[in-house]
């Protein structure tokens, strides 16, 4: 017979488990509002009362839309980007996080907490500066100009101190009488010991770059240069919105991210888990 505790315990988990359930359903409503969209044609994206399945589903909104505009462009602009931006901010942060979590030099907290201030600083309060750099740089319309201010983050600095500083300093004492480098320490050491860590920062700074829009709308003047978000833009005009090709497009554009967080899914979970944990 099962206890009074035993069976309050069971119904406390239930009930966390529904809230939890209907919560992702919650958060998945637009996703799926979005999918069903893309597949309405024109007179019954905007009927009354709405309606998630299609009565006559259609791919016209997908073929419409790589007709319009270039996506495969500006599918490989974003994704040559963002890929540019993950290698970056997985080797910039990993080796920051390293020194600052293995190294004693004078000044060091304040400067990792500098470092961290700038989280905390909006990018459109420096942007026009930035702009002006790269302009007299001549990387307007450059993917190194749409790349520069995604090349490191803070937050991942942050992320991979944590991380990294839970590795035992005997081990990497036992490298140094082996007679390793530094940098030999670090590639062969650091890095295979912070692969769930690095999985999950790879998909927050992909996931960063990929959605960027205000950045590309400065930098990038030509069409040619155009990434996904900026052609998604291409629909709304000035009195009048395409939903069915920008849902469409948008379907498109979440795809890769989709993929990625689907294949690292678990690296992900354990990395920010244990990087939480760590301290």
């Amino acid at each position: 017979m099962v206890s009074k505790k035993a069976s309050r315990e069971l119904a406390a988990q239930a009930v966390g488990q529904f809230f939890l359930l209907l919560g992702a359903v919650i958060m998945l409503l637009p996703f799926i509002w979005m999918l069903s969209t893309s597949l309405k044609p024109p007179e019954e994206v905007i009927t009354w009362p709405p309606q998630f399945i299609p009565r006559r589903p259609t791919f016209n909104n997908y073929i419409e839309a790589f007709s319009a505009a270039p996506f495969f462009r500006f599918f490989l602009n974003s994704l040559c980007v963002s890929s540019i931006s993950t290698v970056s901010i997985l080797l910039t942060s990993s080796f920051a996080g390293f020194i600052f979590a293995k190294y004693q030099f004078p000044g060091r907290t304040l400067l990792f907490l500098i470092i961290l201030a700038t989280s905390m600083v909006p990018f459109q309060s420096y942007m026009i500066p930035f702009y002006l750099m790269v302009n007299r740089l001549g990387w307007i319309n450059t993917y190194q100009g749409l790349a520069l201010p995604l090349l490191v983050m803070s937050f991942g600095i942050f992320f991979m101190r944590q991380n990294i500083v839970s590795i035992p300093d005997e081990l990497l004492d036992a490298a140094r009488i082996d007679g390793c480098s530094e940098f030999r320490i670090y590639w062969q050491i650091i890095m295979p010991l912070s692969k769930s860590a690095m999985a999950a920062l790879a998909i927050f700074a992909f996931k960063n770059a990929w959605g960027d829009f205000i950045w590309p709308l400065l930098i990038a003047n030509e069409l040619e240069m155009y990434t996904m978000e900026l052609g998604l833009g291409m629909f709304q005009h000035r009195f009048t919105v395409d939903y069915g090709s920008i849902t469409a497009g948008s379907v498109v554009s979440i795809l890769p991210i989709i993929t990625v967080f689907a294949i690292f899914r678990r690296n992900i979970i354990e990395g920010v888990t244990l990087t939480g944990l760590k301290g």
